[in-house]
């Protein structure tokens, strides 16, 4: 046996060296070459996010959050209500009626007691119904993603209002509001990207949203603002001087206004939201209340800016699946002039859809949960502290 193992030639050593740094950068590219394959041979072709819309995203300040609503918050008709998406409060009779994702439209009778609380079916359409609206003559109106926009009669009759604009068929009929007067305003998300492929309509980052107005004398359906990034919650302003819509993945809402000096104008209601909007309720108190589906984070900020990172996060989509990143989901509460009072909302909430103020409570619709959240206001306020503390 020798005395001692002999050591490896300078060559060899060599060898060793550069062979490790080449066999590592190999596992690294590897993987790599089947991604880049993929990226280049799928026809899916995102667009560019105007420049000028993506400027000044820091998200507006708010003076009162409730960072941790969930802890207050009750759970209304448990196991009744499938992804209750839209809230529409009919005060004469203290119902609530929404839009579930099994195509039945819900009836919710309000009271103090979650247990008392009364869940009922109604009428389904057969389709997803979205947003409602109570109509001046006992009705109710509905956005249907799939049917277009329906009018329910009181006996339970659906008719079929509307479901194209200039010869292009709605494909996710999203938001309706009612004027005074009876004329509907709606919102047809995207004529491309049907409910189920919402998602494709952010990916691609192209305008096939629409702001619409059916008067229901003339059955005219008629396109006021085309051309919007995913089109989404409508209201009427209490002066009926302008209707607000919400244009989802850019974090703003906008106001077209429909009589005055500047009817047929486009302005900037309230921008930089704290979150991705999706429906708008008037509380008839001087607050709009707008659902926030997710925080806006600064990884979508860097998606919308360049398209090559939407295209991979489309391939992940269609491919892997996406992660579910949403956090920090709620409502924030405007006022007439759109500036921000109140802002609700919890790290473990996700995908909230509607917010309404009935009372002294919010309630909340989602699309994601099988019941309709509740928070009472005073027993859980907004606080300048905890806004001061995010």
């Amino acid at each position: 046996m020798p005395d001692s193992i002999p050591s490896p030639s300078p060559s060899i050593t060599r060898n060793k060296k550069t062979q490790w740094p080449l066999t590592f950068l190999l596992w690294i590219l590897l993987p790599v070459f089947p991604g880049v394959i993929f990226y280049q041979l799928d026809s899916f072709d995102p667009g560019s996010y105007p420049a000028h819309e993506l400027v000044h995203r820091k998200p507006i300040f708010v003076p009162k959050r409730n960072s941790h609503m969930l802890r207050g918050a009750e759970e209304i008709g448990k196991g009744n209500l499938f992804a209750p998406e839209d809230l529409a409060y009919e005060p004469k009779s203290g119902v609530i009626y929404t839009g579930c994702g099994d195509g039945w439209i819900k009836r919710v009778t309000v009271n103090e007691s979650a247990a008392d609380i009364l869940v009922e079916n109604w009428i389904n359409t057969g389709g997803r119904p979205l947003g409602l609206v109570h109509g001046h003559y006992g009705e109710v109106v509905v956005a249907d993603a799939f049917k277009g926009l329906l009018n329910i009669t009181a006996d339970g009759e659906v008719h079929l209002l509307t479901d194209e604009a200039d010869g292009i068929k709605f494909k996710l009929t999203d938001a309706v509001a009612i004027a005074e007067d009876g004329t509907l305003y709606f919102t047809d998300a995207s004529y491309k990207y049907s409910f189920n492929d919402f998602i494709w309509d952010f990916f691609e980052g192209r305008p096939y949203g629409r702001l619409l107005q059916y008067d229901p004398s003339s059955k005219q359906t008629k396109v006021l603002v085309k051309d919007l990034y995913f089109a989404n919650g409508v209201a009427v302003s209490p002066d009926q001087d302008f209707v607000i819509f919400c244009e989802t993945p850019l974090s703003k809402c906008k106001k077209y206004y429909i009589k005055g000096e500047r009817e047929g104008s486009v302005d900037i209601f309230v921008e930089n939201l704290p979150g991705i909007p999706d429906n708008i309720r008037y509380d008839g108190e001087g607050h709009y209340w707008i659902a926030l589906s997710t925080e806006l984070t600064y990884a979508w900020e860097l998606a919308q800016k360049y398209p090559f990172l939407r295209k991979i996060m489309a391939i992940m989509e269609r491919y892997v699946g996406r992660p579910h990143v949403e956090k920090n989901s709620g409502v924030v509460a405007v006022d007439l002039e759109g500036k921000p009072t109140e802002h609700y909302y919890d790290q473990d909430l996700t995908l909230i859809s509607s917010g309404i103020k009935i009372g002294n409570h919010l309630y909340c619709g989602s699309i994601r949960y099988p019941y309709i959240l509740r928070l009472n206001l005073n027993q859980n306020p907004a606080s300048s502290s905890d806004a001061a503390a995010a």
